[in-house]
């Protein structure tokens, strides 16, 4: 396996501010995800692609070299996930490595751990398109979420006869703390369009994907729990 795994970690957030290096219990934010990568690969297999400069200076401080800055426009609110694995690919096929499969760990998921990610490796092979990481939903198109007509009537978002929640078919989300994703595919299609995707699910507590206010108070009083 030749791995290049992915810390995506762009300067501008407008839900939380500088999430990627806010202090969460006397570290930045991103050290988490790097800490988790660490356990699993070599420092050489890991890159932190980011165009902020304060970013690049926080993660090194961990010894992690940054290898390059990623470019203004992959740093936009219109960049997607696609254009920064393509980037990434790119560089390290400049300089001789070619990565057959790429794992993507987003760094606001800092209770993601080193066994999730090598769980969610186990499940991949070059057949299919990606795993990714999920939990189930609380929220069911079946039963209580619903889209409004165009009488402007609400009607459930997915036709089905359950009176009981319980009783509808297991929906997941993604939780957006672990992708694998097969660099042949990435290359060729959108990841939008994959159709060879299988899930690794992930507990509530493990999945919480911090992009507001709301969610950073969750994560601060996990760690708390954690650590009592």
């Amino acid at each position: 396996m030749k791995p290049l795994v992915l810390i995506p970690a762009r300067g501008g957030s407008k839900g939380l501010p500088a999430k990627n290096i806010k202090i969460l219990n006397g570290k930045p934010l991103i050290h988490y995800t790097i800490e988790a990568a660490r356990q699993v690969f070599s420092d050489n297999e890991i890159c932190v692609t980011t165009e902020d400069f304060e970013i690049k200076n926080i993660v090194e401080k961990t010894g992690l070299k940054v290898p390059f800055i990623r470019p203004l426009e992959l740093a936009t609110d219109i960049a997607t996930t696609q254009d920064v694995i393509l980037h990434a690919i790119k560089y390290y096929n400049q300089i001789d490595y070619f990565p057959d499969i790429i794992i993507l760990l987003q760094p606001t998921s800092p209770f993601r751990r080193a066994q999730h990610i090598r769980e969610a490796i186990s499940l991949y092979d070059q057949e299919i398109d990606m795993v990714v990481s999920v939990k189930k939903t609380h929220s069911n198109p079946y039963f209580n979420l619903f889209e409004e007509s165009k009488e402007g009537f609400l009607e459930k978002s997915k036709k089905g006869n359950f009176n009981r929640r319980q009783n509808c078919p297991i929906v997941y989300e993604l939780n957006g703390a672990i992708y694998v994703i097969n660099p042949k595919v990435v290359k060729s299609k959108l990841i939008s369009r994959f159709k060879k995707v299988k899930k690794y699910v992930m507990d509530d507590e493990s999945s919480l994907d911090i992009d507001t206010a709301f969610d950073w108070k969750i994560a601060e009083t996990l760690i708390q729990n954690i650590n009592s």
